[in-house]
């Protein structure tokens, strides 16, 4: 793939390294998972979600604790400045949340039970791996792809299907 194909902007002196569209595209994603998330938080806390089985699994009470700050930290590193010093702690830590996030899923269901979704785990863990690897190599180029398709195919997609009826999320945003 090249970056013309990924729709990715050679670095420029301001920092920003993505194109714009994709810059774009990111920003509103994360905007938008935000904004239910923090409605999420805000009708459990005001006690309007329901009693759901999840809030009484470990696993799930880490996996939406990861997730949730994830959502707008991934959004919010995606489209600020590259290459900082904040840059690159905040990435540090985004990358140890989505880590935890993916290896508690394995036990939403007692660890045996698996479901396509649980598809997400691997490739999550392998695009942490190729990112941290690629940026320790200098491989910017590389680096993009890999955080840009985590955080749209392994944050983005799993977090559009937690809000289906059932789930957990979908309980405490719609009721």
């Amino acid at each position: 793939m090249t970056a013309a194909t990924l729709n990715i902007a050679r670095p420029t002196k301001g920092g920003f390294d993505i194109a714009p569209a994709t810059r774009s595209a990111i920003g509103a994603a994360a905007i938008a998972m935000s904004a239910f998330c923090l409605y999420a938080i805000v009708h459990a806390i005001m006690g309007a979600a329901p009693d759901h089985y999840a809030w009484r699994s470990w696993s799930v009470m880490i996996h939406v604790s990861t997730v949730i700050p994830a959502v707008p930290l991934g959004g919010y590193l995606l489209v600020s400045r590259k290459g900082t010093k904040l840059h690159k702690m905040l990435g540090k830590l985004w990358v140890v949340l989505m880590v935890i996030c993916a290896i508690s899923i394995i036990f939403i269901r007692g660890g045996t039970d698996f479901s396509l979704i649980h598809i997400f785990v691997p490739i999550t863990l392998i695009g942490s791996y190729k990112a941290i690897a690629t940026a320790r190599a200098g491989d910017i180029a590389g680096h993009k792809k890999h955080l840009i398709g985590m955080y749209m195919g392994a944050l983005m997609i799993p977090g559009i299907f937690s809000f289906m009826p059932g789930r957990f999320m979908s309980a405490l945003v719609f009721g």
